[in-house]
């Protein structure tokens, strides 16, 4: 999977928050500020969670994995959240239900098999119960982007 963006600078940490589209347009804004998605893509990831939910009600903590379309994304990154308070957000696979997430991954991929390898990845973070409360409770951006790093197993460049 080559290189992906991943720093201090988009990991968001006691986010306060109202609704799913609170979350997106705050780390999705704060992506486009950094240079590494296209204008497009805040629409983008809100149309397509409301299309496609993301929501997934995993053990412990509730996780979320909004993405959309390579076209909006200028740099291959992700980009975490951990909500002051969690939001609902439409459950995967069964919109008509919600799970209250409070750690958000937005993930911004340049190439579609990129996106499926990545997911694929983070579906074992997710099935760690104590890996999830870590990172749900950690307060250090630094941890949070070291542990993420091994867990996830691929070269990550940042700028810090």
């Amino acid at each position: 999977m080559s290189h992906i963006y991943f720093d201090e600078s988009i990991i968001l940490l006691d986010l306060e928050v109202k609704t799913k589209e609170d979350v997106l347009n705050a780390m999705g804004g704060n992506l486009v500020e950094k240079g590494l998605v296209k204008e497009s893509f805040l629409d983008a990831i809100i149309a397509r969670e409301t299309e496609f939910a993301t929501g997934l009600p995993t053990n412990g903590v509730s996780v979320a994995i909004p993405h959309t379309d390579v076209e909006h994304v200028n740099k291959k990154t992700i980009s975490v959240a951990v909500l002051n308070d969690p939001v609902d957000f439409g459950v995967m696979g069964d919109p008509e239900e919600t799970t209250p997430v409070k750690i958000v991954f937005i993930l911004a991929m340049d190439q579609a098999h990129d996106q499926l390898s990545l997911l694929q990845r983070l579906m074992k973070v997710f099935q760690n119960e104590a890996t999830l409360n870590y990172l749900a409770n950690e307060t250090s951006k630094t941890n949070i982007k070291n542990l993420l790093t091994e867990k996830l197993g691929f070269v990550l460049e940042g700028g810090e």
